[in-house]
């Protein structure tokens, strides 16, 4: 097999658009993120951001998983699961924060509605997980408890 200028220039432009399309996928991905409610000052505020104002209604279909009492509020793992059919995204809000809107998932279609992932909390509030599934809002919340200084009290 010989390999002419031809074919180095070919393969050169097939990896550069490559590498052009990986450059790009951030800026797709960011294309969804809300800006407003992830730097909405309170939980309201950053809901009706991320929800057009509608308020979700409490399910069983939706389970908020957290320590009671946490030990280090730098990390705090929360786990949300659904048993909803249709679910679009999964939205963690933790009202006492600076920023309440602390987490949203785009679930895609066919995907098991289970996100996890550690949290910061600067202080004991609730913890609030909206799930979005057929154009419709619920959610499960559960308070938290921060201990200071991590010592348990």
């Amino acid at each position: 097999m010989s390999i002419n200028r031809r074919t180095v220039v070919k393969a050169i432009a097939t990896g550069g658009a490559l590498i052009g399309a990986s450059v790009l996928m951030p800026k797709i991905a960011f294309a969804a993120w809300s800006k407003d409610a992830f730097q909405a000052k309170e939980q309201t505020a950053a809901m009706n951001a991320l929800f057009d104002s509608a308020t979700p209604e409490e399910s069983a279909e939706v389970t908020l998983k957290a320590p009671d009492i946490a030990e280090n509020g730098a990390v705090v793992p929360v786990t949300v699961v659904s048993t909803l059919s249709g679910v679009e995204s999964m939205s963690i809000f933790i009202e006492g924060n600076p920023s309440p809107l602390a987490a949203e998932f785009i679930i895609p279609a066919g995907t098991k509605a289970d996100v996890s992932t550690r949290v910061r909390m600067g202080k004991s509030t609730k913890v609030t997980a909206v799930v979005k599934a057929n154009g419709k809002l619920y959610s499960a919340a559960k308070e938290v408890k921060v201990t200071i200084g991590g010592c348990g009290g």
